[in-house]
């Protein structure tokens, strides 16, 4: 290319924030009804897991699922590495390992160089071998807004499927990754976010999700579930949802990347991030009952903006363990050893009058 693009500028939204708002999908899927009644369907879209699993033969099944994202890097290759990453973790977050990967691309030559495109597909294609994926071919449009990701296979044993339905009262909530990549995606389209700040987060999104499920299977681990574009709070109502429990998060306990907070403070927000505020501020309370505001005040306390921070919607984000709470530390301990940022930040418990089902206490 004879001058760098800029992916960024092809995209309304950047990443994970650029996907269907968390409230009009969840009326889309309510609409969308049950799935019609194979019985080698073990997992489906019902309760919002992160991929659909699928019985093939006896002790056998496959995880299926399809990603795309938009750029929120404006390095072709960068993105690339990111989407792929972020389309994978899909199949870590049910306990699978992914196998096989079709290439998505949405990319207009009129407007962009193809050797861009040609950036975008080597830094999927590192990214899947890294994870020994094999990329086995793919589909492109012709589309003014630059998108691109995965449709992955991978394979689990029934038997050990982390689902949206598996998690159990008592259990300990462990994340495995920062959180911010939207605040910090924002401030780098603002031209305000610092190298450093931007490489922290980049490291992270690049980080497979595969090594923290090796690990949590080894403490006991009985469901997951990957933050990405519903943020920490909305995948976690999914899975309290799915298992009919209730949860509380210790804000304080959040691992944030580095310039997350400050940039927060600055005012920069996704919009993807303010609708899941918006949309769970009615399954959200504060630990002495009173409710959280749908928006983020105007002069936000560290408080309020850590309740943000855990709806902003993330890109290939880490993984939200539930693990037995005596294991939880030792699961810690092994995960930080592994280079990861991982924390204990909250607790499962069984929905009661004080505290019903699919309601998040945050401390």
């Amino acid at each position: 290319m004879s001058e760098p693009v800029r992916l960024t500028q092809f995209a309304r939204g950047g990443g994970c924030a650029a996907k269907l708002r968390l409230g009009e999908l969840a009326r889309v899927l309510d609409l969308a009804g049950p799935t019609a009644g194979a019985a080698d369907v073990l997992v489906a879209h019902e309760l919002s897991d992160d991929a659909a699993v699928v019985r093939t033969t006896p002790g056998t099944a496959l995880v299926l699922t399809t990603d795309v994202i938009a750029p929120l890097v404006d390095d072709p290759e960068t993105f690339g590495a990111i989407a792929a990453t972020n389309a994978m973790s899909d199949v870590w977050a049910m306990g699978g390992t992914p196998r096989f990967a079709l290439n998505l691309a949405f990319f207009d030559t009129a407007l962009a160089p193809i050797e861009a495109l040609h950036g975008i597909l080597r830094g999927g294609a590192r990214a899947c071998a890294a994870a020994g994926v094999a990329i086995v071919g793919g589909h492109t449009v012709c589309d003014p807004q630059v998108k691109y990701g995965l449709a992955v296979t991978g394979e689990v044993d029934p038997q050990r499927v982390l689902a949206n339905t598996t998690a159990e009262a008592g259990q300990a909530l462990v994340l495995t990754k920062a959180l911010g990549t939207g605040v910090i995606s924002q401030a780098t389209k603002a031209g305000v976010a610092t190298a450093d700040e931007l490489a922290a987060a980049v490291a992270s999104m690049t980080t497979g999700n595969g090594r923290a499920v090796e690990i949590a299977r080894r403490h006991g681990v009985t469901a997951a579930t990957d933050v990405t574009g519903f943020g920490l709070c909305g995948h976690l109502r999914n899975l309290a949802r799915g298992s009919r429990l209730a949860a509380v998060i210790e804000l304080d306990r959040l691992p944030l990347l580095p310039g997350a907070d400050a940039h927060l403070a600055g005012g920069r927000l996704p919009g993807g991030s303010r609708a899941n505020r918006a949309f769970m501020a009615p399954r959200l309370r504060w630990a002495d009952g009173s409710p959280v505001a749908a928006e983020l005040p105007a002069e936000a306390s560290a408080r309020e903006r850590r309740a943000s921070l855990a709806c902003d919607a993330q890109t290939s984000g880490g993984l939200l363990l539930c693990l037995p709470a005596a294991a939880a530390a030792d699961a810690v301990a092994e995960l930080r050893d592994a280079g990861l940022p991982a924390e204990i930040v909250g607790a499962l418990r069984a929905g009661d009058a004080a505290l019903p089902v699919e309601t998040i206490e945050l401390r």
